[in-house]
C-alpha cells in the first residue's frame, strides 16, 4: 500500500508546530503546542508525540497511511543518527532525539537542522530546484543558515555547515586583550535588537515601546513593526544597525562562498521584509566584491513559518529515494 501522507515537526525555542501534508504538496492540518522547556527532554518528547498523535487521530488515519515522520530541530543535529549534538535553545546537548521519538511510532523518523529544512523546502517548492549555490538565513530568537552547493544540501564535515549566527563580528579576535566574544547572533538576532531598544528607552529616548518595556512585556516581532510602520526612531535606529550587520556578513560570506542566491527568513523578516531587505541589500552591495555580488539578489522567503514544512517532503523524498 502506497504511503500517502508526511508529518512534518517544526520543533522550536518557543513552539512545536506539526503538519501533515501530502504528497501533492497541501498542508491538510497544524497542530501548535508551547514547547516546555523546563519540563525536561521527557516532556518535550511526548509534547511532540501528542501533536503527531493528534494529527493522525483528527484526520483518522493510521500511521501505516504516514511515510515518514520529518522534524526540524534547532541545533547541530547528525540527520543520520539523530543525535543533537547541541541545541542550545533546548537546553539539549548529545541528545538523540530520533531514538527517543521512534519507540512512540512505528512511521520512520527523520531528523535535521531547522534551517536545512526550511532552505530544503524554500529550494524544491519556492525556487523549484532552480538553484545552484544558495544561501539561507533565517533570523529570529537566533539565527541560522543553510548552505547549497551544485544544487545540494551541505551539511559539513560533522554536520555543523551552516551555523552563520555563531560567527565573531565584533572585530576583536579571541586572542585580543579585553576581547568579546560577540557574534552575528549577539548583535542582530531580534533579542539584540531589543536589549538595545530597551537600553534606549531606560536612558530616556521614548519610544512606542517604551510600555512594553516599563511593564516587562515581550517585545515580539509584529511589535517591532508596528513601531517601523508608525516612524518609531529608536526602533528605526537598532534595526537598521542590525540590517547592516546582517549585509556587510552576507557579502563577505558571497565573497568566500560565490553564492548565486541568498534567502532571507524568520519571524524578524517575516514581519517587515519590505523596510528590512533593501537595507540589508546596500550593506551586501558595500561589502562584497563586485564581481561575485553583482548578480546577487537577497530575498525574502514567501513560505515564510511553512518554509519547514514543506521541506519535510523534500527530506522524506530525499529518504524515500536512497
Amino acid at each position: 500500500m502506497k504511503k500517502e501522507y508526511v508529518i512534518t515537526v517544526d520543533l522550536g525555542g518557543t513552539k512545536i508546530l506539526s503538519a501533515l501534508m501530502n504528497f501533492n504538496n497541501e498542508i491538510i492540518d497544524r497542530v501548535k503546542l508551547p514547547t516546555k522547556i523546563s519540563k525536561g527532554v521527557d516532556a518535550l518528547v511526548a509534547d511532540i508525540s501528542t501533536t503527531v498523535n493528534k494529527l493522525l487521530t483528527n484526520n483518522e488515519i493510521n500511521q501505516s497511511d504516514v511515510a515518514v515522520v520529518a522534524m526540524g530541530v534547532p541545533g547541530t543535529v547528525d540527520p543520520y543518527t539523530g543525535l543533537i549534538g547541541n541545541a542550545p535553545n533546548l537546553g539539549l546537548k548529545d541528545f538523540n532525539i530520533k531514538e527517543a521519538l521512534q519507540s512512540n511510532f512505528d512511521i520512520p523518523v527523520l531528523i535535521e537542522n531547522d534551517v536545512n529544512i526550511a532552505g530544503m523546502g524554500i529550494k524544491k517548492f519556492e525556487l523549484n530546484d532552480e538553484v545552484k549555490n544558495m544561501l539561507v538565513v533565517f533570523i529570529g530568537t537566533g539565527i541560522g543558515g543553510a548552505l547549497f552547493f551544485n544544487g545540494k544540501l551541505y551539511r559539513g564535515s560533522n554536520f555543523f555547515a551552516g551555523e552563520i549566527g555563531h560567527m565573531q563580528v565584533n572585530g576583536k579576535g579571541s586572542l585580543a586583550k579585553n576581547a568579546v566574544n560577540t557574534t552575528f547572533e549577539t548583535l542582530a538576532a531580534r533579542p539584540a535588537i531589543v536589549d538595545s531598544i530597551t537600553k534606549d528607552i531606560l536612558s530616556g529616548k521614548k519610544s512606542l515601546l517604551s510600555d512594553n518595556v516599563k511593564r516587562k512585556k515581550r517585545i515580539k516581532s509584529k511589535a517591532l513593526a508596528n513601531a517601523v510602520k508608525k516612524k518609531d526612531k529608536v526602533v528605526i535606529k537598532h534595526l537598521s544597525k542590525a540590517c547592516e550587520i546582517t549585509g556587510t556578513v552576507l557579502g563577505s560570506l558571497t565573497t568566500l562562498l560565490n553564492v548565486d542566491t541568498i534567502i532571507i527568513g524568520g519571524g524578524v523578516v517575516e514581519a517587515m521584509d519590505e523596510f528590512m531587505i533593501p537595507k540589508i541589500q546596500k550593506a551586501f552591495d558595500k561589502a562584497v566584491l563586485p564581481e561575485p555580488g553583482k548578480h546577487v539578489k537577497i530575498k525574502a522567503t514567501k513560505l515564510g513559518d511553512d518554509a519547514p514544512l514543506f521541506g519535510g517532503i523534500a527530506l522524506a523524498e530525499e529518504f524515500l529515494t536512497d
